[in-house]
């Protein structure tokens, strides 16, 4: 396996970090230096536009307009608008009623050409049952939602067939949802310069590398040489493709790139706590194995949830999950056992690590470093994914609707740059300094011993460990005399 060639070889002769040598006032100016990079791309946020663009036709319902189909036109649309939903909430003329019913609709969605022609879209009618659930007001039903825009305007006709049945109804509200242009070029922006930031940033980390050998990199840096160029395509430098390619290609090309550094990022924490702790022979049986395992079942989860949307949503813009509960139901508990083991296996090798080197010097300092900065980008996510999703994050119907649930562009510039800027900050700590090559061409010196030390040195203790650190030329003295008393 190629990849595993970058990954640490045994008892290695560690390339000297910057984290060794910074004090404590300089840990607390990097943090500082991370909250304001992250505060500043929120604080842009907020000021931004909304992500989400609506458009409202409300219809007062009769009983003839409740066996007619609603002829809906969206409103004008560009390419900046990327994606189309039409969604409906039906309102009852009593408040206190409760009622959960099976409703079948009729959709038949055109498209609207230059020349006025509507010709259809995929070439039929389709129809599909949807849960109307009320519990004083009724929740929202998706009616279709179109990946990308092959025309300027959509005409839809809907009609449900059991709608006559409810009493109660009293109006239906129908919805155009769409993408801001003005967010649409926010985003374009943003990208680009994240992309350009992560370029930079993966140039002068190799840079910083460039005169010592791969075997010499720490196990931190040969990670970020990986994470550094997937960070670039998590950027997706071919994002404004989906502005110039009227297909579904783009989109899922950003999808695939996002799981794949995601989940490097995942496979990363696991392999840097388990090498930190284990020394010696590393075996790709034993140790990597298992690692690739797990993450790769969580990849493939992800990467197969995201093609069977687009697949079945290009075929049919009424498909949702909840048409295929059944296979859907199995895929969720799937993602969440094998979601559940990574996390209790992650935990198991973070407390082994600390508990065992929690004495060790050096060793314990990159312990400490790396688990403060992910302990902090993990909780900053979980407060972002609460406040995007809430409880209907686990909901059957919930990757349908993720897309639609952005209510401004400080949580998209939130995630993009958390990630950025906590591999930034790796980045910056595990790059040599400057003066690295000169510490470690003096590494006979036992002055400098425990900076340029191996892992095995640090953890097993070296020749040189109780040396109180003095002038290099008395010490060697002192050694050579007990030597000649012997």
């Amino acid at each position: 396996m190629a990849f595993l060639s970058v990954l640490p070889s045994a008892s290695c002769r560690l390339a000297p970090m910057r984290l060794y040598t910074l004090s404590k006032r300089h840990f607390v100016l990097v943090f500082v230096v991370f909250f304001i990079c992250f505060g500043l791309t929120v604080f842009i946020g907020i000021a931004g536009p909304n992500v989400i663009e609506t458009s409202v036709a409300r219809t007062d319902l009769n009983n003839s307009l409740k066996l007619k189909p609603f002829n809906l036109s969206s409103p004008p649309l560009s390419t900046y608008n990327q994606q189309l939903w039409l969604t409906c909430v039906v309102e009852l003329d009593q408040h206190d009623v409760s009622l959960k019913r099976n409703v079948t609709m009729t959709v038949k969605v055109l498209g609207v050409v230059k020349d006025g022609s509507t010709p259809y879209v995929n070439n039929q009618v389709h129809n599909r049952t949807r849960l109307l659930s009320c519990a004083q007001k009724c929740s929202e039903i998706i009616v279709a939602h179109l990946g990308y825009l092959n025309y300027t305007q959509y005409n839809i006709f809907v009609s449900f067939e059991d709608l006559n049945k409810l009493t109660y109804a009293k109006n239906i509200t129908f919805t155009w949802k769409t993408y801001n242009p003005t967010f649409s070029q926010v985003e374009i922006w943003f990208r680009f310069v994240f992309v350009v930031l992560t370029f930079m940033v993966t140039c002068l980390f190799a840079h910083s590398l460039r005169k010592f050998s791969m075997r010499d990199w720490g196990i931190e840096q040969k990670w970020m040489s990986i994470l550094l160029p997937l960070l670039l395509l998590y950027n997706d430098p071919f994002f404004p493709l989906s502005f110039l390619v009227n297909s579904w290609f783009p989109g899922m090309l950003d999808d695939l790139f996002q799981s794949l550094f995601l989940c490097a990022l995942l496979l990363f924490w696991l392999c840097v706590y388990h090498c930190i702790r284990v020394q010696g022979e590393r075996k790709c049986l034993t140790f990597y194995l298992p690692k690739f395992f797990i993450v790769g079942l969580l990849w493939l989860a992800s990467v197969t949830l995201g093609i069977w949307q687009t697949v079945n949503e290009v075929r049919d813009p009424t498909y949702q999950y909840r048409v295929d509960t059944g296979n859907f139901q199995g895929m969720k508990i799937f993602f969440l056992v094998v979601a559940t083991t990574y996390i209790l296996y992650l935990l198991f090798l973070i407390v082994r690590a600390c508990s065992e080197l929690r004495n060790m010097p050096y060793v314990d300092l990159r312990l400490k470093f790396l688990t403060a900065l992910t302990f902090i980008v993990l909780v900053i996510s979980i407060v972002i994914l609460y406040l995007r999703f809430g409880a209907q994050v686990l909901q059957d119907n919930f990757v349908a609707e993720l897309s639609t649930h952005y209510q401004n562009s400080a949580e998209f510039l939130s995630f993009y740059g958390l990630l950025n800027f906590y591999l930034y900050t790796l980045a910056f700590v595990y790059s040599p300094s400057k003066n690295a090559l000169y510490e470690s061409q003096l590494k006979d010196n036992p002055a400098f011993s425990m900076l340029n030390d191996s892992d095995d040195d640090v953890i097993y203790g070296s020749d040189y460990e109780e040396m109180p650190l003095q002038n290099g030329q008395a010490i060697r003295a002192k050694y050579k005399e007990e030597s000649d008393s012997d």
